[in-house]
This record gives C-alpha cells, sequence and structure tokens, in this order.
C-alpha cells in the first residue's frame, strides 16, 4: 500500500493523528517550510505531525532526483525540544526515497550550508524554526549550493507531497558526521588573528549560536563576553532574534555594563547578526550592511552590493560609496531571493535589513552566515583602528527609521490584502491625492508596496514570508515627525482591513 496523502487538518489526541499524515498547505512558503507543531501551553491545533514530516522528506527525496541534483544530502537541526525527533522523521522519508543522507547532528543553518561544500553533497535539509516561538518548526532546504529554494521549488514541493507523487526508489543511506562543528568552526578560524583588540558582547538568546559563535570569536583574539549563550530550548529571557527590541535592548544594556567596544547578536539559527555599538546604540541591519559596504568597496575591485526593498535608501545616494563607485541592486526581501541575486549578478555581498547578510569570495562563500558577519564587523574595526562603531555610525548620513513593525494577517489572507493595499496606492497616485502630508512621487511594487513621498521618506508594506504577519518599515531622510507621518498613514491604510489585527 502507498504512503497516503497528507491531510490539511486533524483533531489531536486521536486514532487519526497517529495514522495520517498531516501537512497543512500554507507551511510550505515562498522559501522555506513553517507549520505550528504545537506547544504544551497552546490550545491551537498543530499544522504538522510526524507522519507529515515524514511525507516532506519523501517529497523532499523526489524532489531533489527530479531537479538531477542526485542523492547526496545534508541534514541537521536546531536546539528546540522537538527538533531531533523532526529531523528524524524528516530522514525516514528521505532514506525511502532513496536519498543518502549526512547528518551532522546539532547545527546552525550556515553549518549546514558549509557541510554541503565540505562533504560535496549538493542538497541540504536543515530542521529549524530560525528565531519563531516555540512550537513553531521549519525546513530550510536548497539543491544547489549556496542558493536554497525558491518559489518554483517550493511549489513543485508543495504539489509532490500533497498529492503523494513520491518516488519511493529505496537504497537510501545514512551516515552521521560526527564532530562536524569542529570542522565549521576551523574553517572559520584559518585566518590571521584580528591584530585590534576588540571586547565583543556575544548574544544568543539561548538559542544554537551559543555552541559556535563565542568559540569563533575567542580563536580569532576577541574578548567575548557571553550573553544568554547557554542552550535552553524554552528561550527564558527572550527569543533569539536581533531583530526584536527587545534583544537589542538587553545587549544595549550589557554594552553599557561591560564597557564592550559593540555587541553582535545571533538569531535562533544562527544566520542573522544584530549590532548595537560601544555606546548602547542599535544599529539597525540596513545601516550596518551601508557601514560594511563603504568598508568592503575601499579594500575590493568588486563594488556590486545587493539590498532588499525594505534597506535604507542610503545604498544609492551615501557620498562615500558614489566616491568608492560602489553600486546596489535593490531587489525582493527574503533571504533566498538575495540570495540568488547575490550569485546571479556576481556581488561581493548582499545585506537584508532583517540581519541576512551574504558574502562572496573572498569573504564568503555566497550564503547567509551570522558568524561570518559578526567576522566581518570585527574586519571592519581592525582597519579603523583608531574609530569606534559608534564613529562609524555616526559617520553616516542621517536618516530616520523605526523598527520593524509586524501587525498580524492570517496566512491564507495577507496576499490578498497586499494586493488590495497596493490597489489603492496606485489610485492614490493617479488621482493625485496626498499621502502622508506629501505627493507620491513612486511606486515601488517588486514586493509588496513601498511608496515614496517627494522629499524621499518611504514606507513599505508586504506580506511577511514566514509568518501569518504583515511587515511595515518606514523611513525619512528628513526628519523624525516625517516618519511618524508616514507610519501613522500606513497604520489607517492597514486599519481599513479587519483581516489585520495589530494586537494579535
Amino acid at each position: 500500500m502507498p504512503f497516503p496523502k497528507p491531510v490539511g487538518q486533524l483533531t489531536p489526541n486521536t486514532h487519526a493523528f497517529e495514522i495520517t499524515p498531516l501537512v497543512k498547505a500554507t507551511g510550505f512558503r515562498e522559501y522555506d517550510a513553517r507549520w505550528w507543531f504545537g506547544h504544551p501551553s497552546s490550545e491551537r491545533d498543530p499544522e504538522l505531525n510526524l507522519m507529515g514530516v515524514q511525507a516532506l522528506g519523501m517529497g523532499l527525496g523526489t524532489l531533489i532526483r527530479e531537479l538531477g541534483a542526485g542523492p547526496k544530502i545534508v541534514t541537521g537541526h536546531d536546539y528546540r525540544s522537538y527538533s531531533l525527533s523532526i529531523k528524524q522523521a524528516l530522514v525516514a522519508g528521505l532514506l525511502a526515497a532513496g536519498a543518502e543522507v549526512k547528518d551532522i547532528g546539532l547545527a546552525l543553518s550556515p553549518v549546514a550550508y558549509f557541510a554541503q561544500f565540505d562533504l560535496d553533497a549538493p542538497s541540504v535539509a536543515m530542521v529549524t524554526a530560525s528565531h519563531n516561538d516555540n512550537g513553531w518548526t521549519g525546513v530550510k532546504m536548497g539543491a544547489a549550493r549556496p542558493l536554497t529554494f525558491g518559489p518554483d521549488e517550493m511549489g513543485r514541493l508543495r504539489e509532490i507531497v500533497l498529492n503523494g507523487e513520491y518516488k519511493l526508489a529505496g537504497g537510501g543511506s545514512y551516515e552521521f558526521i560526527e564532530g562536524f562543528a569542529e570542522r565549521y568552526i576551523a574553517d572559520l578560524t584559518n585566518r590571521k588573528p584580528f591584530s585590534r583588540k576588540i571586547r565583543a558582547i556575544a548574544a544568543c538568546g539561548n538559542g544554537t549560536a551559543g555552541a559556535f559563535a563565542p568559540q569563533v570569536l575567542k580563536r580569532l583574539g576577541v574578548d567575548v563576553v557571553e550573553m544568554d549563550c547557554e542552550l535552553d530550548h524554552a528561550f527564558p529571557n527572550y527569543n533569539p532574534n536581533p531583530e526584536s527590541m527587545k534583544m537589542l535592548h538587553a545587549m544595549a544594556d550589557r554594552v553599557r555594563e561591560s564597557g564592550a567596544d559593540l555587541a553582535l547578536g545571533f538569531d535562533g539559527d544562527g544566520d542573522r547578526c544584530g549590532v548595537v555599538d560601544n555606546e548602547g546604540e542599535e544599529i539597525f541591519a540596513d545601516k550596518v550592511g551601508v557601514m560594511l559596504a563603504r568598508d568592503i568597496s575601499a579594500v575590493h575591485d568588486n563594488k556590486q552590493f545587493v539590498v532588499d526593498v525594505k534597506s535604507t535608501g542610503l545604498f544609492l545616494t551615501d557620498p562615500v560609496l558614489l566616491q568608492q563607485g560602489a553600486k546596489t541592486d535593490y531587489f525582493k526581501t527574503g533571504h533566498s531571493y538575495i540570495k540568488r541575486r547575490v550569485n546571479d549578478l556576481g556581488a561581493i555581498a548582499g545585506f537584508e535589513k532583517s540581519g541576512h547578510f551574504f558574502f562572496n569570495h573572498p569573504i564568503g562563500r555566497g550564503y547567509d552566515d551570522g558568524i561570518v558577519t559578526a567576522i566581518a564587523v570585527c574586519d571592519m574595526l581592525d582597519r579603523n583602528p583608531e574609530k569606534s562603531m559608534a564613529d562609524l555610525r555616526r559617520a553616516l548620513p542621517v536618516t530616520h527609521d523605526a523598527p520593524t513593525y509586524s501587525p498580524y494577517c492570517a496566512d491564507e489572507t495577507k496576499y490578498d490584502v497586499v494586493d488590495k493595499i497596493i490597489a489603492s496606492f496606485e489610485t492614490m497616485r493617479r488621482n493625485g491625492e496626498i499621502f502622508a502630508g506629501g505627493q507620491i512621487r513612486d511606486l515601488i511594487t517588486v514586493n509588496g508596496v513601498r511608496v515614496v513621498a517627494e522629499d524621499g521618506t518611504w514606507g513599505l508594506i508586504r506580506a511577511s514570508s514566514n509568518e501569518p504577519k504583515l511587515v511595515v518599515v518606514v523611513e525619512s531622510p528628513v526628519t523624525a515627525e516625517r516618519r511618524d507621518a508616514m507610519l501613522a498613514a500606513l497604520e489607517g491604510v492597514l486599519s481599513q482591513h479587519e483581516e489585520v489585527d495589530p494586537l494579535k
């Protein structure tokens, strides 16, 4: 009898839940997969069960052969109480589909990406929910290093799994790669230590990065002050998310207490990095990107960069970048999109406002790695021995931005809501209406809608690719008041859609 097709809804703690694969269709996102697996304190029904994970593994094993990538695949898992069991169910499905599994055990996403190169395995399946709340799980996948799946691959995977189109070739193999973490750490530290004495907070939010980041930085000569580096899947202090103001504020407090030169914060699966300077000032990731672009374009011939549409306009207007001949391409938000664009353009680096940074040769291998980002930031300090992190921040032209705002909007409706918002902005622009106190100069709709006023103040509304949320970003090169006016105007637009709940 063939493996049964998944269903989209099941009641937990029933006979059916144990014998039927559960895979909710909305878990297949634009460039990775995320499902609510369940949490004891929640009354929310799960969107995935272990039989559903096994079905996912069968589908993925089928897809990588269909794509011509061959059977070899790296697997790893993050430090959540249920991630190992999810990985094991995924591996069972992969083996049924004839995959040759190389299991690196507990890992960061960039460790899994590194393993694709180090173990000569074209494909990867990393079990992680990144910075999401406990109860979430997911898989980051790829079949062409250093790239991860985009909409086409995710759409085909969804089709295979939900329709039960598995090709169970059998003959799979499994190998556990012992001590792989040390191979990754050795690779990052096979270089000269920093010549400048740097005292840095390593903030890991009790996530998986605590087993990696402090060791790497210490071996490179950094005086590391560990902050929440003990692995604890309950995340007792805050979710490991360097875009969260709660985590950034905690990092800022520790900088002031310790007199550190900076704080480096890592998310749950270690592919993002956040920065706080020596004065306790949180530097949003797109501004860190401008600083790094200045540094990199001064010492490398390749001066091509890629950034996402949520990022600051400084990449196009900063006088230092213009003088150094830097070129920047704005592209669709999402780690797979920016990673692919960096690869397609041969850019030396790509930056996302969320803190995903991508470095190509000679800095990295093209994938997002929060620890490689931390090293790049320390290299920047090393090349500016007379300047502090705050000095480098103050050297940027002033803009006024705000933390990313993410109101709830269900996965089933969020894209329709954004489409309606885009249509309303297009109507306003055609009619010459005033928005946020000014004329609309431009609408950029490559990813949601970025509305730009005559004075350069802009605001963005887009659907989150990973969560049931919308994403709202604002910036003004003029004043904080203009920034606030844009944010208030966008909130007014959102309030017209009952599907959006800012309090949930």
